[in-house]
């Protein structure tokens, strides 16, 4: 069942909530529902880390804390769904993000140099934050939605394989019986 496996993945909700750097948050972290383990609340937090990754911002895995906190999702899937965007990934991400971003917008996309200067990103970001905030929040909705579709969905498919092989079980059961 996917409840048995997320249960492995995921941190116990109590080294969570005691957690030294969160404690003070203490009454925020006592609600279940930010731990629990179902179709809904899981979806909900593949949609919001999936959202939130596509994010071109620091603080990214607070923004997932303050949405899992807010529709009361599972608060440490969202959180870790964050590290798809991981210093590996993140460039391919928001250039993927930018081109479609350029698409939408009607813009020709324009080839810079990357320099770590401030003057650089303060030039630069009149042409390239616009098409890359449009195309990272069509992207993060675009994936989030397909995440939150197909773990629903996945979900449903696992429960239903499960009954029916209960179902089976119990019907070979009950022949045995009759014998």
């Amino acid at each position: 069942m996917p409840r048995k496996t997320l249960r492995r993945w995921l941190p116990e909700p109590h080294k969570i909530v005691d957690s030294r750097a969160i404690r003070w948050m203490g009454p925020l972290l006592r609600d279940p529902n930010l731990f629990h383990i179902n179709r809904t609340s899981i979806s909900a937090s593949f949609f919001i880390g999936l959202f939130c990754a596509f994010l071109p911002i620091p603080g990214q895995t607070l923004v997932a804390a303050i949405l899992a906190l807010t529709f009361r999702t599972n608060l440490p899937l969202a959180m870790a769904l964050i590290w798809i965007s991981n210093p590996l990934t993140i460039a391919p991400m928001f250039l993927f993000s930018y081109g479609i971003g350029v698409l939408l917008l009607g813009q020709e996309t324009t080839s810079f140099n990357i320099e770590l200067t401030w003057d650089w990103a303060v030039a630069q970001g009149e042409v390239i934050l616009l098409p890359l905030l449009i195309g990272s929040l069509i992207c993060g909705l675009v994936s989030g939605g397909l995440g939150y579709l197909i773990i629903h969905q996945l979900w449903r498919w696992k429960v239903i394989k499960n009954w029916e092989i209960r179902k089976k079980k119990r019907s070979e059961k009950a022949l045995e019986n009759q014998d």
